[in-house]
């Protein structure tokens, strides 16, 4: 069976093709036929020796990379009761956190850094650490969902998003165009930023209702809160970390909320000044992917909204190394998918 493997921490070079035995499945167990991946930016950090999380989520190498992959079951246990040969489906970023609050023990359950990812021609789930597919989606679309679509859904629905609130994404990879979605559905305003107005004109066309370049105006919170009647926003959909924190803090209004995500921009270690937290009494909500009953419910959502994924690239499965380069790169709108 082909796979890939990251081998060391030596970057890209240390992403390899290798052949690996064929799984085997255990009573509770299904195999699941790999026919589509996509890439988040926690994947960039794996061959670089790891992404920036408490021990609990990485291993030593060798490890199979990626969280989120789509595929058809064609074998199931004699014990499994969720799942049938044929069933189209996806796994979850946290293969057994399957409701409530996020415990200790389930962060090492994540898919791609603490346990073997899904980038294989094959792969053994335990049948509770899978969704189905939304009906209308092919394995492509199917595979975009795992973690960033869950994790802008759990940055909103935990903020308890209402129609006619306004949301600020950060920039226009897969997370802030899932949000940008998933807030329009509930009916809020959405304001992105970007430093290119190409981008800028595809996520209006997608329905934002504000873009900020803030590569013309570095001080971008300053335009999100002129954009907002010098009010601020209710969510910020913060991606950036250490590099953005503060103007995010700043571009949301009193009492808000600042759903903190990623570290595109720095590593904790840059120390951002929190005080604005306690200057407007907001709420800074850590967010980590999600459960699968978040998964499901948002299933229902994307199926009762007919929302679709936005895919910048599709690259070949021999085609994985130039996958990760072209995510290096920055320059898609959504997500970079995987197939074969």
């Amino acid at each position: 069976m082909k796979s890939y493997q990251i081998t060391g921490p030596n970057g890209l070079d240390a992403l390899v093709p290798v052949d690996r035995p064929e799984p085997e499945i255990g009573p509770h167990e299904v195999l699941v036929e790999m026919r589509a991946w996509s890439l988040n930016y926690r994947d960039l950090g794996m061959p670089h020796g790891g992404y920036y999380r408490n021990d609990k989520v990485k291993r030593d190498p060798p490890m199979v990379p990626l969280s989120d992959g789509a595929g058809e079951v064609i074998a199931v246990g004699d014990q499994v009761t969720r799942f049938r040969p044929g069933d189209r489906v996806a796994g979850i970023f946290f293969q057994t956190w399957l409701a409530g609050d996020l415990t200790d023990a389930q962060i090492g359950s994540a898919l791609g850094g603490a346990i073997d990812g899904v980038l294989s021609e094959r792969v053994a789930f335990h049948q509770d650490g899978l969704v189905r597919l939304p009906e209308s989606y092919s394995f492509a679309q199917g595979a975009t969902l795992p973690c960033a679509a869950v994790t802008a859904w759990q940055a909103l629905t935990l903020g308890n998003l209402q129609a006619g609130q306004t949301v600020l994404m950060l920039g226009t990879g897969g997370v802030s165009i899932f949000a940008l979605q998933f807030a329009k559905a509930f009916g809020a305003r959405a304001i992105i930023t970007s430093s290119s107005d190409k981008k800028l004109q595809t996520a209006k066309e997608l329905g934002a209702d504000v873009g900020i370049n803030y590569g013309n105006h570095p001080e971008w919170q300053k335009e999100v809160l002129e954009a907002t009647d010098g009010v601020g926003v209710d969510n910020v959909i913060e991606v950036g970390g250490a590099g953005t924190f503060e103007r995010s803090l700043a571009s949301a209004k009193v009492s808000g909320r600042v759903s903190l995500i990623g570290v595109l921009t720095g590593q904790p270690d840059q120390n951002p000044s929190p005080m604005m937290t306690l200057f407007k009494r907001l709420t800074v909500q850590g967010i980590y992917v999600g459960s699968r009953e978040m998964f499901e419910a948002m299933v229902r959502a994307i199926e009762v909204n007919s929302i679709e994924p936005v895919i910048d690239q599709v690259f070949g499965f021999d085609q994985v190394k130039e996958a990760y380069q072209s995510m290096q790169q920055a320059g898609h709108v959504g997500k970079i998918v995987i197939e074969r």
